[in-house]
């Protein structure tokens, strides 16, 4: 090694250098990558999102809760309409008797000269009671109405849609036109329930 003029001395390149180099580059070229393993997952995956239970909705501390079971009568079917050509629930032999008017009449309602509104409340209130008192048969007159021939009153055309409103529907069993002694076309027999059916 040669002196120097600062006092240092200089560094030679060692000739295994290159060597080095070149025996580096063929372990790089020799080497082949692994081949992919798919990693094991370390934890198991999360499970699917479960749906919200659903939550019955709070009740009042007062409240009664809903009993489970059949449905209640007025929730039940309405009964069928009424007419007077059909009596729904009703004997044959009985409804001969009232078509014929031989059932005894227990009362009787004649709303003659009334307008529809006055009629209505007439017949509500007399049905009313009727029923209140166990009446079985009774008669309402509406007269038979019309200025023009074959053309019904106007209380005999509402009349038959007043009895089936649910109120009176409740009470009734049947109703049908009257036998001429008793008014005929102008006049209603009705059959109410007894006490104990209402």
């Amino acid at each position: 090694m040669a002196a120097r003029r600062d006092g240092g001395s200089k560094k030679t390149p060692s000739p295994s250098g290159a060597n080095d180099a070149l025996l580096w580059r063929r372990v790089q070229e020799s080497v082949k990558p692994l081949a992919r393993r798919q990693a094991t997952p370390v934890f198991p995956p999360p499970e699917p999102p479960r749906r919200p239970e659903p939550v019955p909705p709070a009740r009042n501390a007062g409240s009664k809760p809903r009993p489970v079971g059949p449905p209640s009568p007025a929730a039940a079917k309405p009964p069928p309409a009424l007419r007077p050509d059909a009596a729904p629930g009703l004997d044959r032999s009985t409804h001969d008797k009232l078509r014929r008017g031989q059932l005894p009449i227990d009362g009787k309602l004649d709303l003659h000269g009334m307008d529809r509104e006055r009629a209505h409340r007439a017949l509500d209130q007399f049905l009313e009671r009727a029923a209140m008192q166990g009446r079985r048969c009774v008669l309402v007159v509406t007269g038979k109405g019309g200025k023009k021939p074959g053309e019904p009153g106007i209380l005999r055309a509402e009349v038959p849609r007043w009895l089936n409103e649910p109120a009176h529907r409740a009470r009734l069993i049947a109703f049908c036109p009257a036998q001429p002694r008793h008014g005929g076309g102008g006049a209603l027999y009705l059959l109410l329930k007894r006490r104990r059916e209402t």
